[in-house]
């Protein structure tokens, strides 16, 4: 995925502050579907192009799968 963007350019095709974006990039904030179908719009991807493989679970945090339990329907963790 190599576009010539800067974090600015980003934000301002998507309509958000530089510094959100930022906030998105470190992982301190979490977009929307809409905002990440906008933001893989102006990068010129398919969404599925920013997700290449799930994140392992943070350490000392059991995932619900491994415990039996069903997955979550409600609230993200």
């Amino acid at each position: 995925m190599a576009v010539d963007m800067t974090q600015e350019d980003l934000a301002e095709h998507c309509g958000l502050f530089r510094t959100y974006m930022s906030r998105i990039e470190t992982g301190k904030a979490n977009p929307t579907l809409t905002m990440i179908c906008a933001l893989a719009d102006a990068l010129g991807v398919r969404v599925t192009e920013l997700f290449p493989e799930a994140p392992p679970p943070p350490p000392g945090r059991a995932s619900n799968r491994k415990l039996g339990n069903p997955p979550s329907r409600g609230r993200v963790r």
